[in-house]
């Protein structure tokens, strides 16, 4: 069968992939800071080797072979969906040379490496040269693609992260959201001006909250045999489904953001757990695209650890972990208060410390700007003015002259991540849609979650999402999940619920 040799090429393919994403895990948390350059210049030749391997000659014909195979009905219905997973990988990188595949990816490892320190420095003006080479080696990447695929540029880049998916399609939802955010915003701060919060005070030891993230990840189902936590300039979830790597960031002054980043990577991690060992070694045992996948760590963390439930069973943990704090004041550590200050909202610069209510206005103007970017509408040294511009309309923010918590804040256009920042806010609307069809399918989850019972929503996701991995299509993936298409009515309904209703 030619699908079987496709099969043993793909299978040495996902070991080449492995073996890059614990050299990419390792760059991110133990790589000495002077190995840098080093470590660019073997990651790039790393990914040559991989496309080399994507578009070995052979290809073409066991493609055709396996597509007879296919018109005969010998295929079943996971290996079509392996072969049509298989044929869009092999067009992909088979459009694109070799010699743009190591210059991207060296560029991209340059300026990643020079993002950690450049922007604690705020030095833009040293990170644009090298940001710039990132964004015209993507715009030759998105250029060709779009040209093979027979899309836009930036829907081309889109496809990589959000496959079956084009920037008018996001375009119609996010119409929803900058309908109903802004009056909303407003309405919550408010209401929130008469609701009283004890502030969290104190030293929070990192080693504690190392401790604290280890419990809950494992509480709410992660499986330490087959993963670990560490720290990063930026949390990720990284690692291979067997070996997955978590990171965060600890502030010793508030426990909170390191905590829920944990919690968020968790909703990654066990998503990357939970996919079929079956397909392990195969494009359609792996996670369906970024929407799906962010949706598994914003129903974590947003619909499940924010929540009052989660909270009740959270704080007994949390106030163990930090006893001398919580002596100090034992109404602070409170699953009220803890709700309360998890769902504070208020507009800030920075999307990574921003509440699920003015999140979706930082992914807005990302997105905005990437697409200017790839589109060639603007440069990279305008960023800064459509950063500021964007963050005054939206949010009412300026981020003029601040470069570190302005254009510089997010790792993801230094890694030449762009397609990744609506996957965020697609995330959050698909988290709240199978958050309230579990619910809807067993009433009983929220209680067991306030009991620090896990196994209902877990299973839920099993059967429903991290087993079927990219068997379906994104939109057929969740109708099949929820009964209907992605809707954001589901997400306003949620926001309204818990920051208007409660």
């Amino acid at each position: 069968m030619s699908l079987a040799q496709l099969e043993r090429q793909f299978r040495r393919i996902h070991h080449l992939q492995h073996v890059s994403a614990i050299l990419q895990w390792d760059e991110a948390v133990m790589m000495p800071a002077a190995a840098g350059d080093a470590r660019a210049d073997a990651m790039a030749t790393f990914g040559v080797v991989v496309h080399e391997h994507l578009t070995a000659p052979q290809l073409v014909d066991w493609l055709a072979a396996a597509e007879e195979e296919a018109s005969t009905g010998a295929l079943d219905a996971a290996q079509l969906a392996n072969l049509r997973e298989i044929r869009r990988a092999v067009k992909r990188a088979s459009a694109l040379p070799a010699e743009l595949v190591e210059a991207s990816a060296r560029a991209q490892m340059r300026c990643e490496q020079a993002w950690r320190t450049q922007r604690a420095a705020g030095d833009w003006h040293g990170f644009a040269p090298l940001l710039s080479e990132v964004v015209a080696r993507k715009r030759e990447v998105a250029s060709i693609l779009a040209e093979a695929l027979g899309v836009r540029a930036y829907d081309a880049l889109l496809d990589e992260y959000e496959p079956f998916c084009t920037s008018a399609d996001i375009d119609r939802v996010f119409a929803h959201l900058k309908a109903f955010l802004p009056r909303l915003i407003d309405e919550v701060i408010e209401r929130q001006r008469g609701e009283p919060v004890v502030p969290l005070v104190g030293i929070f030891p990192r080693a504690a909250q190392h401790a604290l993230g280890r419990t809950l990840m494992e509480a709410v189902g992660f499986d330490m045999q087959h993963g670990r936590l560490d720290v990063s300039h930026h949390p990720f979830c990284g690692g291979v489904a067997t070996d997955v790597r978590v990171t965060t960031r600890y502030d010793e002054s508030d426990f909170t953001s390191g905590l829920l980043g944990v919690l968020h990577e968790t909703g990654h991690a066990k998503y990357e757990q939970g996919r079929p060992a079956q397909w392990s070694s195969q494009p359609v045992g792996e996670a369906r695209g970024m929407s799906v996948h962010e949706g598994q760590s914003l129903l974590q963390e947003m619909q499940i650890s924010r929540g009052r439930e989660f909270l009740r069973f959270a704080t007994r943990h949390i106030a163990e972990a930090f006893p001398d704090a919580a002596r100090a004041a034992p109404q602070a550590f409170t699953a009220d208060n803890l709700a309360l200050l998890f769902t504070r909202v208020a507009r800030s610069k920075i999307r990574v410390g921003a509440d699920e209510v003015t999140y979706p206005c930082h992914i807005l103007i990302r997105y905005d700007l990437e697409r200017a970017l790839i589109d060639g509408r603007i440069r990279v040294g305008d960023i800064p003015e459509a950063w500021d511009a964007g963050m005054q309309a939206l949010l009412g923010i300026s981020t003029k002259d601040d470069y570190r918590d302005g254009c510089m804040q997010d790792v993801h256009w230094s890694a030449g991540a762009f397609g990744y920042f609506p996957t965020y806010t697609l995330g959050a609307m698909t988290a709240a849609q199978l958050f309230a069809a579990a619910v809807r399918q067993n009433p009983a989850i929220p209680r067991e979650i306030e009991h620090g019972t896990f196994a209902s929503i877990n299973e839920f996701l099993r059967e429903n999402i991290w087993s079927k991995a990219s068997l379906l299509t994104t939109p057929e993936l969740l109708r099949a999940a929820t009964g209907e298409p992605l809707d954001p009515k589901y997400f306003e309904a949620h926001l309204r619920r818990r920051y208007l209703e409660r």
